[in-house]
């Protein structure tokens, strides 16, 4: 790690928060019913869908209906795209004639995109049409985002509210967010990726002849800035390309690179400050923000001490790893020199830490160490900023369960924001944390116990164990990327990991919604003498310890299986 790597992440986390500040200010306008500042033009259009689907913006829903709704929107789009696929060979905008998808990679890709995962187990332009690629996966990029920002807002309506049976009206977060958030940002940054060379066509593909005249090469053309923009900012991560983010048409140089990586964390970031906006208190907003920080800052300084070191195997074939003027040095293997070891190593955090699942590097190619943080960031829960929306109200859940565990130390019933944590609201607690570990771990075991799941396996021992972890870990906590040393373009793996991303968004999901309603339900109580702060540096220690207490508790032995071992095995034999 050097002098440049801790400079590069110091400006990230400023340019961040700069930006994030402004853009909480609009969420939090978003969120509430009434107009937003700046954007009084798109009002009538805001009204004009609301006819077109007649609905009555001001219906506030109970937590089972905003459930189902969510649910029945987001079950019909699953079905949308996977008729799409299934059915492309005979749609438009198909120049290169690609053929229909399979039935079982179709179902994976269509539960990935609803889940906001965009796991990929197929290559993107040479699998997708152009209608495909622009219409239902770029569709979905903005519904899954927007769905994630609404069960948000309930959250955050059933902690502010006085007493009430509503926590919003589903159909109004999806439109407002959609309307007013996503379209508006992706639209500000695709043109500035075209500007920089990211391309937006709709050519066939382009026959390049090659320098020594022994032929040609396809170069594959298509609707990719669009894609990229809303790809990024609603931490989706599904790439145009196979080669994702690390394709010089989706990522061309390292102001994109930079541009990215903020793009990934803005909506996040700026949904701890709508947080303390709505609640009433932005030092709320703060104390969440700086917990994430924190533990971001953390796992990214292991991947920049990791990645740096000369790798063990390559020394020991005299492979020259040091740095000079001609090379970075350390392990680049799989790295893009244009990005160089600190910008890269800086991406795989922030694309683990964010559940968006985008990569500049070829992450099956990190040292263990190097391996293990993206791992973890993923196992936390995917609440260090997290996707946007479920990263917050992730680590909501975990400031409850803080609270409740603070209270049971003094012997006080827990509050948080005024509202008392009871029974039931534990319950739901309970089953939005262990419902992803359950995935994980009950997903990798059944992969390594059958010859289905070992079988795409190329790497043996520890690291192939990492690599079927990694994508249990990834998909059931909606992220995306891949080790991509497994082979998971098969059956067993497209059905196993559809299963988990699918109940690993939605399972949890409706947990935090019933205890969004079941909060807004109660009455907010006053602040007295004997109410534990709920921010400052004492409850960001205790916000930061329950998710390690957790992430601890349900994976270190997978992970000692996995990387840990694979590191001692590694400096073990140098």
């Amino acid at each position: 790690m050097n002098t440049d790597a801790i400079l590069l992440l110091i400006v990230f986390l400023a340019v961040v928060t700069l930006l994030a500040l402004p853009l909480g200010r609009l969420l939090a306008a978003v969120g509430g019913a009434g107009k937003v500042p700046g954007f009084g033009w798109l009002a009538p259009l805001e009204r004009l869908c609301y006819r077109a689907a007649g609905i009555d913006p001001a219906q506030g829903m109970g937590w089972k209906s905003y459930a189902l709704a969510l649910l029945l929107f987001n079950g019909l789009g699953a079905l949308l795209v996977y008729g799409v696929q299934r059915l492309q060979a005979v749609l438009p905008l198909n120049p290169q004639g690609l053929g229909a998808v399979s039935p079982d990679s179709a179902f994976n890709t269509a539960v990935s995109f609803v889940a906001n995962t965009n796991w990929q187990g197929y290559s993107g332009e040479q699998t997708m049409s152009y209608f495909t690629q622009m219409v239902v996966l770029a569709g979905q990029n903005f519904f899954s985002a927007a769905t994630g920002i609404g069960v948000v807002y309930a959250l955050i309506r059933g902690l502010a509210a006085r007493s009430s049976k509503s926590v919003g009206n589903f159909w109004a977060d999806l439109v407002r967010t959609t309307l007013y958030v996503l379209l508006p940002l992706a639209l500000v940054l695709a043109v500035f990726l075209v500007g920089r060379g990211v391309i937006q066509n709709f050519a066939p593909y382009q026959q390049a002849v090659l320098l020594d005249g022994g032929g040609t090469q396809a170069i594959a053309m298509g609707p990719v800035a669009s894609q990229e923009a809303i790809k990024m900012l609603g931490t989706n991560g599904g790439g145009f390309f196979n080669a994702n983010s690390a394709h010089p048409y989706e990522n061309p140089d390292a102001l994109t690179n930079f541009a990215q990586m903020v793009a990934i964390f803005l909506i996040p970031a700026a949904l701890c400050f709508a947080f303390g906006r709505m609640v009433g208190d932005r030092r709320q907003g703060w104390t969440v923000y700086s917990s994430m920080a924190i533990l971001f800052t953390a796992m990214t300084l292991l991947v920049m001490w990791a990645e740096p070191q000369a790798h063990p195997a390559l020394q020991a074939l005299g492979v020259d790893q040091g740095g000079s003027s001609l090379q970075a040095g350390g392990n680049m293997e799989g790295k893009e020199t244009r990005f160089g070891m600190a910008a890269s190593s800086l991406f795989v955090a922030v694309t683990t830490a964010a559940s968006c699942g985008a990569v500049n590097t070829m992450h099956d190619s990190l040292t263990p160490l190097g391996g293990l943080a993206p791992l973890a960031l993923m196992q936390f829960g995917e609440v260090v900023f997290g996707g946007v929306g479920s990263g917050l109200y992730g680590m909501l859940v975990f400031a409850v369960l803080g609270v409740f565990i603070a209270g049971l130390m003094i012997g006080r019933t827990p509050e948080y924001l005024g509202k008392k944590i009871q029974s039931f609201d534990m319950k739901m607690v309970s089953i939005a944390i262990l419902v992803t570990p359950i995935l994980v771990l009950g997903g990798t075991a059944i992969a390594v116990a059958s010859s289905a799941g070992t079988a795409g396996v190329a790497n043996p021992g520890a690291h192939g164990f990492s690599e079927i972890l990694y994508a249990f870990t990834s998909a059931a906590n909606n992220n995306g990327s891949a080790f991509a040393g497994l082979s998971a373009n098969t059956p067993f793996y497209n059905v196993m990991l559809a299963i988990a991303m699918w109940f690993g968004r939605f399972a949890m999901i409706v947990p935090v919604l019933a205890l969004a309603g079941s909060l807004a339900d109660k009455p907010r109580l006053a602040v007295t003498a004997g109410t534990m702060p709920t921010h400052g540096p004492l409850f960001a220690g205790l916000l930061i310890g329950a998710v390690l207490l957790v992430g601890v508790l349900n994976y270190v032995p997978a992970l000692a299986l996995g990387p840990v071992a694979e590191h001692l095995q590694l400096f073990s034999a140098k």
